[in-house]
């Protein structure tokens, strides 16, 4: 893995999903980058350890993606294969195995990781939250670290972390969209309930939305489309990596509670009354 450096209390607030620790809070893509050059230098920029990758891509050659699987330096980065583009449970269960095996080919032989998609809407690509929940639960026996991309859903998260998925990874808002955090009161609720890191995917467009994800408790942020389709996409990657630090120190920091009035600044004691 790279080696970033990092004041002492970071390197301190480790990330750990499935026993693997990561230092970095933020995980990219590799998906919709004008050329592998900008796809590079946005990774280095962001620091992050992990990225994910869409495994039919991979091994359909898409346009675009030709060379991806050589164009990246995985004994550095951790490969997140993931799902996209599986419209049912056994389509997901099927490519999640692809995926296993291509992350063997690469050189990552213990890598048992997997961010699971279903996603049969073709309009809002919102997640199916009962064909994820079938998959998960067949690939976490098979021996996945199951990462599960789902709606806001409290309940659903509940039973993802019950039947042994690693993480959860509720949508701020639909994938690309760059609205932001529109289901701000669930995702606090998932977070407030869960006992696995709780990962924001989807929907986060710019540096103020990721430390806002952040600042509620959000142990990690997946964030694509926001940096590879920004103008400069490797100083959005710059500025995206200070906000997760940023927001997560500000979490740990624990912020004032908010007032209806106002609260002077200075003490009342020791005035000057003549």
């Amino acid at each position: 893995m790279q080696t970033i450096d990092r004041p002492i209390s970071q390197r301190e607030d480790a990330l750990v999903i499935a026993g693997r620790t990561f230092h970095s809070r933020l995980i990219t893509g590799t998906g919709k980058y004008r050329n592998f050059d900008q796809m590079r230098a946005s990774i280095d920029a962001s620091g992050c350890e992990m990225i994910t990758v869409a495994v039919r891509r991979v091994q359909t050659q898409a346009p675009g993606h030709e060379g991806l699987a050589e164009a990246i330096d995985w004994q550095k980065i951790w490969m997140l294969p993931n799902t996209a583009g599986c419209q049912t449970a056994e389509d997901a269960i099927r490519v999640a195995r692809l995926g296993r095996e291509m992350a063997k080919l690469l050189g990552q032989e213990d890598n048992n990781f997997v961010k699971l998609e279903v996603i049969p809407d073709a309009k809002y690509l919102l997640p199916d939250p009962i064909g994820t929940l079938e998959a998960a639960e067949q690939l976490v026996k098979e021996g996945f670290a199951v990462l599960p991309y789902i709606n806001a859903d409290p309940l659903l998260a509940q039973r993802l972390e019950a039947v042994g998925c690693a993480t959860v990874m509720p949508l701020g808002s639909p994938i690309g969209s760059g609205q932001g955090i529109r289901n701000l009161a669930n995702i606090q609720i998932i977070i407030e309930n869960a006992n696995i890191p709780v990962i924001v995917d989807a929907g986060i467009g710019a540096p103020s939305e990721a430390a806002q994800a952040m600042e509620l408790g959000a142990d990690a942020l997946l964030i694509n489309t926001a940096i590879a389709q920004a103008h400069q996409p490797d100083l959005m990657a710059t500025a995206m990596r200070q906000a997760a630090t940023a927001g997560r120190l500000a979490y740990q920091a624990g912020r004032i509670p908010v007032k209806a009035y106002a609260s002077a600044s200075s003490p009342l004691t020791g005035r000057i009354t003549s």
